[in-house]
């Protein structure tokens, strides 16, 4: 079976994003069109990266905590995190191979 993103939710947000790996966190909502052409590249990446990263999703109206604390304005937004601090930003929906740099960027350093 295919490894999937994380749901990430406002109780373990801070667990998940300490970790000492890379973390993707993709914003979304359920009603957001380019959220939906996001999420098959989150959950390809979540494959690609076992092991390297942790890819999670955040569903930012059961989340609202979470979204505010980054000041989540447009979705999606995905935030790469490291040692729990943002390190990189992509808003909007972009090609796998963006999202795919901005983590091995992170992976390697």
């Amino acid at each position: 079976m295919a490894h999937k993103a994380i749901e990430i939710t406002d109780a373990n947000f801070d667990e998940i994003i300490n970790s000492d790996k890379p973390v993707l966190v993709d914003f979304w909502a359920e009603w957001c069109g380019p959220c939906r052409m996001v999420g098959p590249v989150v959950e390809e990446l979540a494959g690609e990266y076992e092991g390297k990263a942790i890819i999670g999703k955040v569903d930012v109206d059961a989340n609202p905590q979470t979204s505010a604390k980054f000041g989540i304005r447009s979705i999606p937004t995905l935030l790469v995190f490291k040692n729990g601090e943002v390190v990189d930003k992509q808003v909007g929906a972009v090609p796998k191979h963006v999202l795919a740099q901005k983590l091995d960027a992170q992976v390697t350093a």
